[in-house]
Protein backbone atom coordinates (compact mmCIF):
# COMPACT_ATOMS: atom_id res chain seq x y z
CA UNK A 1 0.00 0.00 0.00
CA UNK A 2 1.36 3.40 -0.97
CA UNK A 3 1.39 5.76 2.03
CA UNK A 4 3.40 8.56 0.41
CA UNK A 5 2.35 11.92 1.89
CA UNK A 6 -0.21 10.15 4.09
CA UNK A 7 -0.52 10.25 7.89
CA UNK A 8 -1.26 7.09 9.87
CA UNK A 9 -1.97 6.61 13.57
CA UNK A 10 -1.64 3.35 15.53
CA UNK A 11 -3.49 3.12 18.83
CA UNK A 12 -1.67 0.83 21.23
CA UNK A 13 1.31 1.47 18.99
CA UNK A 14 3.92 0.42 21.57
CA UNK A 15 2.64 -3.18 21.69
CA UNK A 16 4.16 -6.12 19.82
CA UNK A 17 2.05 -5.63 16.72
CA UNK A 18 2.35 -1.84 16.85
CA UNK A 19 6.14 -2.06 16.75
CA UNK A 20 6.04 -4.63 13.96
CA UNK A 21 3.68 -2.39 11.98
CA UNK A 22 5.94 0.60 12.58
CA UNK A 23 8.99 -1.29 11.30
CA UNK A 24 7.11 -2.55 8.25
CA UNK A 25 5.63 0.83 7.36
CA UNK A 26 8.92 2.73 7.73
CA UNK A 27 10.70 0.19 5.49
CA UNK A 28 7.99 -0.06 2.82
CA UNK A 29 6.88 3.59 2.91
CA UNK A 30 9.82 5.82 3.89
CA UNK A 31 7.96 8.76 2.32
CA UNK A 32 5.02 8.50 4.72
CA UNK A 33 4.19 12.00 5.94
CA UNK A 34 3.56 11.09 9.57
CA UNK A 35 3.33 7.95 11.69
CA UNK A 36 1.79 8.58 15.11
CA UNK A 37 2.32 6.11 17.95
CA UNK A 38 -0.60 6.63 20.32
CA UNK A 39 -0.51 4.86 23.69
CA UNK A 40 -0.79 5.54 27.41
CA UNK A 41 2.41 3.85 28.65
CA UNK A 42 5.19 6.44 28.81
CA UNK A 43 7.84 3.84 29.63
CA UNK A 44 7.01 1.79 26.53
CA UNK A 45 7.00 4.95 24.44
CA UNK A 46 10.43 5.87 25.81
CA UNK A 47 11.76 2.40 25.00
CA UNK A 48 10.24 2.43 21.51
CA UNK A 49 11.79 5.84 20.85
CA UNK A 50 15.20 4.26 21.40
CA UNK A 51 14.41 1.76 18.66
CA UNK A 52 12.83 4.31 16.30
CA UNK A 53 14.40 7.65 17.27
CA UNK A 54 12.82 10.74 15.76
CA UNK A 55 16.19 12.13 14.63
CA UNK A 56 16.52 9.04 12.41
CA UNK A 57 12.82 8.71 11.63
CA UNK A 58 11.41 12.27 11.57
CA UNK A 59 8.07 10.91 10.33
CA UNK A 60 7.41 9.27 13.71
CA UNK A 61 5.52 11.03 16.51
CA UNK A 62 5.01 9.67 20.00
CA UNK A 63 1.69 10.75 21.43
CA UNK A 64 0.76 9.94 25.04
CA UNK A 65 -2.97 9.36 25.30
CA UNK A 66 -5.71 6.97 26.33
CA UNK A 67 -8.51 5.85 24.02
CA UNK A 68 -10.84 6.38 26.98
CA UNK A 69 -10.13 10.12 26.62
CA UNK A 70 -12.20 11.33 23.66
CA UNK A 71 -10.77 14.86 23.54
CA UNK A 72 -7.18 13.67 23.56
CA UNK A 73 -7.97 11.11 20.89
CA UNK A 74 -9.67 13.68 18.68
CA UNK A 75 -6.66 15.98 18.96
CA UNK A 76 -4.31 13.16 17.99
CA UNK A 77 -6.41 12.39 14.90
CA UNK A 78 -6.11 15.87 13.39
CA UNK A 79 -4.64 15.49 9.91
CA UNK A 80 -4.63 11.68 10.08
CA UNK A 81 -5.72 9.69 7.01
CA UNK A 82 -5.54 6.10 8.25
CA UNK A 83 -5.97 4.49 11.69
CA UNK A 84 -4.96 1.04 12.92
CA UNK A 85 -6.67 0.31 16.22
CA UNK A 86 -4.51 -2.07 18.27
CA UNK A 87 -5.12 -0.68 21.76
CA UNK A 88 -6.89 -3.12 24.06
CA UNK A 89 -6.92 -4.66 27.50
CA UNK A 90 -6.27 -8.25 26.45
CA UNK A 91 -5.21 -10.48 29.35
CA UNK A 92 -8.09 -12.86 30.04
CA UNK A 93 -7.64 -13.46 33.82
CA UNK A 94 -7.00 -9.74 34.49
CA UNK A 95 -10.14 -8.81 32.56
CA UNK A 96 -12.16 -11.36 34.55
CA UNK A 97 -10.98 -9.77 37.79
CA UNK A 98 -11.34 -6.15 36.59
CA UNK A 99 -14.37 -6.30 34.27
CA UNK A 100 -15.31 -2.63 34.05
CA UNK A 101 -11.74 -1.60 33.24
CA UNK A 102 -11.87 -3.97 30.29
CA UNK A 103 -15.27 -2.61 29.21
CA UNK A 104 -14.05 1.00 29.42
CA UNK A 105 -11.01 0.32 27.24
CA UNK A 106 -12.29 -2.23 24.74
CA UNK A 107 -15.86 -1.04 24.22
CA UNK A 108 -16.08 2.61 25.28
CA UNK A 109 -12.61 3.22 23.84
CA UNK A 110 -13.75 1.76 20.51
CA UNK A 111 -16.79 4.05 20.51
CA UNK A 112 -14.57 7.04 21.28
CA UNK A 113 -12.32 6.19 18.36
CA UNK A 114 -15.23 5.76 15.95
CA UNK A 115 -16.76 9.10 16.92
CA UNK A 116 -13.42 10.90 16.82
CA UNK A 117 -12.67 9.49 13.36
CA UNK A 118 -16.08 10.60 12.09
CA UNK A 119 -15.39 14.11 13.38
CA UNK A 120 -11.97 14.42 11.71
CA UNK A 121 -10.56 13.70 8.25
CA UNK A 122 -9.81 10.01 8.73
CA UNK A 123 -10.42 7.95 5.58
CA UNK A 124 -9.98 4.34 6.72
CA UNK A 125 -9.90 2.48 10.02
CA UNK A 126 -8.82 -1.11 10.65
CA UNK A 127 -9.57 -2.50 14.11
CA UNK A 128 -7.84 -5.56 15.53
CA UNK A 129 -10.04 -8.34 16.88
CA UNK A 130 -9.28 -11.75 18.37
CA UNK A 131 -10.37 -15.36 18.00
CA UNK A 132 -11.82 -14.99 21.51
CA UNK A 133 -14.50 -12.67 20.07
CA UNK A 134 -16.20 -15.60 18.28
CA UNK A 135 -18.72 -17.27 20.63
CA UNK A 136 -17.01 -15.66 23.65
CA UNK A 137 -17.00 -17.27 27.07
CA UNK A 138 -14.79 -14.70 28.79
CA UNK A 139 -15.17 -10.97 29.33
CA UNK A 140 -12.25 -10.07 27.09
CA UNK A 141 -13.82 -11.95 24.19
CA UNK A 142 -17.23 -10.41 24.90
CA UNK A 143 -15.80 -6.89 24.88
CA UNK A 144 -13.95 -7.52 21.63
CA UNK A 145 -17.11 -8.93 20.05
CA UNK A 146 -18.91 -5.74 21.08
CA UNK A 147 -16.03 -3.71 19.67
CA UNK A 148 -16.21 -5.63 16.37
CA UNK A 149 -19.94 -4.93 16.16
CA UNK A 150 -19.35 -1.22 16.78
CA UNK A 151 -16.75 -0.92 14.02
CA UNK A 152 -18.86 -2.88 11.53
CA UNK A 153 -21.98 -0.85 12.34
CA UNK A 154 -20.05 2.43 12.17
CA UNK A 155 -20.24 2.18 8.37
CA UNK A 156 -24.01 2.68 8.65
CA UNK A 157 -23.70 6.15 10.19
CA UNK A 158 -21.02 7.68 7.98
CA UNK A 159 -23.55 9.59 5.85
CA UNK A 160 -21.69 11.74 3.33
CA UNK A 161 -18.35 10.80 4.85
CA UNK A 162 -16.45 8.29 2.62
CA UNK A 163 -14.64 6.77 5.64
CA UNK A 164 -14.46 2.95 5.80
CA UNK A 165 -14.29 0.85 8.97
CA UNK A 166 -13.19 -2.80 8.89
CA UNK A 167 -11.92 -5.48 11.30
CA UNK A 168 -9.20 -8.13 11.23
CA UNK A 169 -9.56 -11.19 13.46
CA UNK A 170 -6.78 -13.69 14.06
CA UNK A 171 -5.38 -16.09 16.65
CA UNK A 172 -2.37 -16.10 18.95
CA UNK A 173 0.51 -14.02 17.64
CA UNK A 174 3.72 -16.00 17.99
CA UNK A 175 6.02 -14.31 20.49
CA UNK A 176 3.68 -11.45 21.43
CA UNK A 177 3.76 -10.03 24.95
CA UNK A 178 2.10 -12.38 27.42
CA UNK A 179 1.73 -15.29 24.98
CA UNK A 180 2.59 -18.90 25.75
CA UNK A 181 5.83 -19.30 23.81
CA UNK A 182 7.81 -16.53 25.60
CA UNK A 183 6.31 -17.84 28.86
CA UNK A 184 7.51 -21.38 28.18
CA UNK A 185 10.96 -20.14 27.07
CA UNK A 186 11.30 -18.41 30.42
CA UNK A 187 9.95 -21.33 32.47
CA UNK A 188 12.24 -23.79 30.67
CA UNK A 189 15.12 -22.47 32.79
CA UNK A 190 13.27 -23.76 35.85
CA UNK A 191 12.71 -27.18 34.29
CA UNK A 192 8.92 -27.00 34.57
CA UNK A 193 6.37 -26.10 31.87
CA UNK A 194 2.87 -25.84 33.41
CA UNK A 195 0.17 -27.21 31.10
CA UNK A 196 -3.32 -25.82 31.59
CA UNK A 197 -5.12 -28.55 29.62
CA UNK A 198 -3.42 -31.29 27.54
CA UNK A 199 -6.06 -31.15 24.78
CA UNK A 200 -5.75 -27.38 24.32
CA UNK A 201 -5.20 -26.00 20.81
CA UNK A 202 -4.69 -22.51 19.44
CA UNK A 203 -4.43 -20.80 16.07
CA UNK A 204 -0.95 -19.50 15.29
CA UNK A 205 0.15 -16.48 13.27
CA UNK A 206 3.48 -14.67 13.08
CA UNK A 207 3.80 -10.97 13.77
CA UNK A 208 4.56 -10.42 10.08
CA UNK A 209 1.45 -12.39 9.16
CA UNK A 210 -0.59 -10.07 11.37
CA UNK A 211 1.06 -7.03 9.81
CA UNK A 212 0.37 -8.27 6.27
CA UNK A 213 -3.27 -8.88 7.10
CA UNK A 214 -3.78 -5.43 8.64
CA UNK A 215 -2.20 -3.74 5.62
CA UNK A 216 -4.34 -5.86 3.27
CA UNK A 217 -7.51 -4.75 5.05
CA UNK A 218 -6.36 -1.13 5.12
CA UNK A 219 -5.90 -1.16 1.35
CA UNK A 220 -8.74 -3.39 0.17
CA UNK A 221 -11.66 -3.14 2.63
CA UNK A 222 -14.93 -1.83 1.26
CA UNK A 223 -16.34 -1.21 4.72
CA UNK A 224 -17.83 -3.54 7.34
CA UNK A 225 -15.81 -6.69 6.66
CA UNK A 226 -14.23 -8.92 9.30
CA UNK A 227 -11.12 -10.47 7.72
CA UNK A 228 -9.95 -13.87 9.02
CA UNK A 229 -6.66 -15.48 7.91
CA UNK A 230 -6.20 -19.12 6.97
CA UNK A 231 -3.55 -20.14 9.48
CA UNK A 232 -2.38 -23.36 11.16
CA UNK A 233 -3.15 -24.52 14.68
CA UNK A 234 -0.84 -25.95 17.30
CA UNK A 235 -1.36 -28.29 20.23
CA UNK A 236 -0.14 -26.95 23.56
CA UNK A 237 1.66 -30.24 24.24
CA UNK A 238 3.57 -29.85 20.96
CA UNK A 239 4.66 -26.34 22.00
CA UNK A 240 5.87 -27.71 25.33
CA UNK A 241 7.72 -30.55 23.60
CA UNK A 242 9.30 -28.16 21.10
CA UNK A 243 10.63 -25.88 23.84
CA UNK A 244 11.39 -28.20 26.75
CA UNK A 245 11.35 -31.90 25.88
CA UNK A 246 13.14 -32.73 29.14
CA UNK A 247 11.02 -30.45 31.34
CA UNK A 248 8.33 -31.59 33.72
CA UNK A 249 4.87 -30.81 32.37
CA UNK A 250 2.38 -30.76 35.24
CA UNK A 251 -1.29 -30.17 34.40
CA UNK A 252 -2.42 -27.14 36.40
CA UNK A 253 -5.95 -26.59 35.02
CA UNK A 254 -7.37 -23.92 32.74
CA UNK A 255 -7.38 -20.30 33.82
CA UNK A 256 -10.58 -18.30 34.36
CA UNK A 257 -12.31 -17.64 31.04
CA UNK A 258 -10.14 -19.96 28.92
CA UNK A 259 -11.39 -22.25 26.16
CA UNK A 260 -9.97 -25.63 25.20
CA UNK A 261 -10.17 -24.68 21.50
CA UNK A 262 -10.57 -21.26 19.88
CA UNK A 263 -12.96 -20.37 17.08
CA UNK A 264 -12.64 -17.54 14.57
CA UNK A 265 -15.77 -18.20 12.50
CA UNK A 266 -18.83 -19.79 14.07
CA UNK A 267 -21.43 -21.82 12.18
CA UNK A 268 -23.82 -18.90 12.67
CA UNK A 269 -21.33 -16.65 10.85
CA UNK A 270 -21.18 -19.05 7.89
CA UNK A 271 -24.20 -17.48 6.18
CA UNK A 272 -22.24 -14.24 5.77
CA UNK A 273 -18.79 -15.77 5.20
CA UNK A 274 -16.88 -15.89 1.91
CA UNK A 275 -13.57 -17.46 0.90
CA UNK A 276 -11.18 -14.94 -0.66
CA UNK A 277 -8.32 -17.38 -1.17
CA UNK A 278 -5.75 -16.29 1.39
CA UNK A 279 -8.40 -15.06 3.79
CA UNK A 280 -11.98 -15.63 4.81
CA UNK A 281 -14.21 -12.62 5.22
CA UNK A 282 -17.38 -12.23 7.29
CA UNK A 283 -19.51 -9.63 5.54
CA UNK A 284 -21.90 -7.28 7.32
CA UNK A 285 -25.61 -8.02 7.09
CA UNK A 286 -26.18 -4.47 5.80
CA UNK A 287 -23.72 -2.58 3.62
CA UNK A 288 -23.49 0.39 1.28
CA UNK A 289 -22.06 -1.58 -1.62
CA UNK A 290 -23.56 -4.30 -3.80
CA UNK A 291 -22.76 -7.88 -2.83
CA UNK A 292 -22.51 -8.97 -6.46
CA UNK A 293 -19.87 -6.29 -7.09
CA UNK A 294 -17.86 -7.43 -4.07
CA UNK A 295 -18.00 -11.08 -5.17
CA UNK A 296 -16.86 -10.16 -8.68
CA UNK A 297 -14.07 -7.85 -7.49
CA UNK A 298 -12.48 -10.42 -5.15
CA UNK A 299 -13.55 -13.72 -6.72
CA UNK A 300 -15.31 -14.45 -3.43
CA UNK A 301 -16.72 -17.95 -2.90
CA UNK A 302 -19.52 -18.55 -0.40
CA UNK A 303 -18.56 -21.11 2.26
CA UNK A 304 -20.83 -24.10 2.89
CA UNK A 305 -23.74 -23.77 5.34
CA UNK A 306 -22.79 -24.58 8.93
CA UNK A 307 -19.09 -23.97 8.12
CA UNK A 308 -16.98 -23.07 11.14
CA UNK A 309 -13.30 -22.35 11.67
CA UNK A 310 -12.08 -23.96 14.89
CA UNK A 311 -8.50 -24.45 16.12
CA UNK A 312 -9.28 -28.02 17.22
CA UNK A 313 -10.79 -29.01 13.86
CA UNK A 314 -8.27 -27.25 11.64
CA UNK A 315 -6.84 -29.06 8.62
CA UNK A 316 -3.41 -27.45 8.94
CA UNK A 317 -1.17 -28.10 11.96
CA UNK A 318 2.22 -27.07 13.24
CA UNK A 319 4.51 -29.93 14.28
CA UNK A 320 7.14 -30.00 17.01
CA UNK A 321 9.80 -29.52 14.33
CA UNK A 322 8.01 -26.67 12.54
CA UNK A 323 7.37 -24.94 15.88
CA UNK A 324 11.08 -25.05 16.70
CA UNK A 325 11.94 -23.47 13.35
CA UNK A 326 9.29 -20.79 13.82
CA UNK A 327 10.48 -19.99 17.36
CA UNK A 328 14.01 -19.48 16.05
CA UNK A 329 12.76 -17.34 13.15
CA UNK A 330 10.15 -15.21 14.89
CA UNK A 331 10.79 -15.25 18.65
CA UNK A 332 14.35 -16.11 19.70
CA UNK A 333 17.16 -16.28 17.09
CA UNK A 334 19.36 -18.08 19.64
CA UNK A 335 16.87 -20.88 20.15
CA UNK A 336 18.39 -24.31 19.38
CA UNK A 337 16.13 -26.14 16.94
CA UNK A 338 17.84 -29.38 17.95
CA UNK A 339 17.00 -28.95 21.63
Amino acid sequence: MNLTNKALLITGGTGSLGKALTSHILKSNPDIKRLVIFSRDEQKQYQMAQEFPTNQFPQVRYFIGDIRDYDRLKRALKGIHYVIHAAAMKHVPIAEYNPMECVKTNILGAENLINACLETEVERVVALSTDKAAAPINLYGATKLASDKLFVAANNITGWNPIRFSVVRYGNVMGSNGSVIPFFLKKRKEGVLPITEPKMTRFNISLQGGVDMVMHALEHAWGGEIFVPKIPSYRILDVAEAIGPDCEKPVVGIRPGEKIHEEMITSSDSYYTYDLGKYYVILPSTHKWKLADFIEAFGAQKVSPEFSYNSGKNTEWETVESLRMLIQEHVDPTFDVYV
